[in-house]
């Protein structure tokens, strides 16, 4: 299985944040073909208690890579990757990676 993974830093205004990434791009991004499962986690702190770099995380699963770019190239994927740069550009990471057992 290979995910895309997404890493938000801070925002600076996390309630306008969270009310476009859960109420428009999540939408958006769902609809991508051949994506499996997404899991959002949202951070708290550090193991130290600290506030944490990142404020939430996206991993979209694929059947594997092939699946991946496929879904990416649609319709629907241009439309997140434009919907993310429009609110996100400046504090998101994205990372590809294989899940091992």
């Amino acid at each position: 299985m290979v995910k895309l993974v997404a890493l938000y830093k801070q925002p600076e205004d996390k309630e306008k944040f969270d009310e476009h990434y859960f109420n428009v791009h999540v939408p958006i991004t769902k609809k991508i073909p051949g994506l499996k499962k997404m899991k959002v986690t949202k951070f708290s702190t550090t193991p130290m208690g600290d506030v944490s770099e990142y404020y939430l995380m996206c991993e979209m699963y694929y059947e594997d890579y092939d699946a991946m770019k496929k879904g990416m190239r649609s319709e629907e994927g241009k439309a997140s990757a434009k919907d993310l740069m429009s609110f996100a550009k400046d504090i998101v990471t994205l990372i590809i990676g294989e899940e091992e057992e």
